[in-house]
């Protein structure tokens, strides 16, 4: 929709009117999850974090993991004591509330299935030697290698019911049904899910493409960063630029001490809505 001819107002001018989905009491107020440095507009450049705390609300909760698979079993070493405690409470949890779901999936690309060619453009075309392969694109040990860490995997009844899948891309929000639907957004939806805890692998890649889906999508999104891993240099990075800009990142412990101690569960649509592709709440 081309909204050319509506009058965009300047923010002096809007914070005038009535705006239905602004406290404009509130709005006025100066932000504490923010920092800014001289000489610029405004005094820009700009520091955020996120204003909200896991307790702040009742919530409908899920955790996400992210290609937690036997390929990536070197890099998942360090982190997975922090995933089978996640996994336990959010299992344990979950057996007590309709508000708390877990879902899996595995990295499936293989060699030359057409899919997503920018990232075959990105990576190039060279590396993908068997015996001392380099390009990250593809998964190399085959099907072994897309199970799950056995420590941590679905059970049969989970993944009968849906909440364990292959993806194909980065971004776990990126496989699509025959009516062109986020399978993932559809399974959080059915269960009227408005948090996202974003655990596994890559910090840099799909941690990073996953957080920002969610987000677009409506969901508060929270990053777990000692139960997030990478192969690459940009661990630290990666957490920074989450937590600057589109997740709440918190450590195991923290996230763990919300689920057994302070975890309200909240009504379905309270706070994002099923109806709009970017979440917002139903009319």
């Amino acid at each position: 929709m081309n909204d050319s001819n509506n009058k965009i107002r300047t923010l002096e001018e809007a914070l005038q009117e009535p705006r239905r989905h602004r406290d404009i009491e509130l709005a006025l107020k100066p932000m504490d999850n923010y920092r800014k440095t001289p000489d610029g507009p405004n005094g820009l450049p700009l520091s955020f974090w996120a204003s909200w705390n896991l307790s702040d609300r009742p919530r409908r909760i899920a955790l996400l993991l992210d290609d937690c698979q036997e390929e990536y079993r070197p890099y998942a070493a360090g982190i997975l004591p922090n995933l089978i405690k996640l996994v336990d409470t959010f299992r344990r949890a979950q057996a007590e509330s309709d508000g708390i779901r877990i879902m899996w999936s595995a990295w499936t690309r293989t060699y030359d299935d057409g899919i997503s060619n920018a990232m075959d453009r990105w990576y190039g075309p060279k590396g993908l030697r068997p015996e001392d392969p380099e390009n990250a694109v593809y998964v190399f040990t085959g099907a072994p290698g897309m199970k799950s860490l056995a420590e941590i995997a679905p059970t049969e009844e989970e993944v009968a019911d849906g909440w364990f899948y292959h993806g194909k891309h980065l971004d776990m929000f990126w496989n699509f049904d025959e009516n062109g639907s986020s399978y993932l957004d559809e399974k959080l939806k059915s269960a009227g899910i408005d948090t996202i805890v974003l655990v596994g692998l890559w910090t840099d890649e799909c941690i990073l493409s996953t957080a920002y889906a969610g987000s677009s999508r409506g969901y508060d999104v929270v990053v777990v960063s000692d139960a997030v891993a990478t192969a690459t240099t940009n661990q630290e990075i990666a957490l920074k630029i989450a937590g600057s800009t589109v997740a709440k990142v918190l450590p195991t412990e923290e996230v763990l001490n919300y689920m057994k101690n302070d975890f309200t569960m909240g009504e379905p649509g309270a706070v994002k809505g099923t109806l709009h592709p970017d979440g917002r709440k139903d009319d």
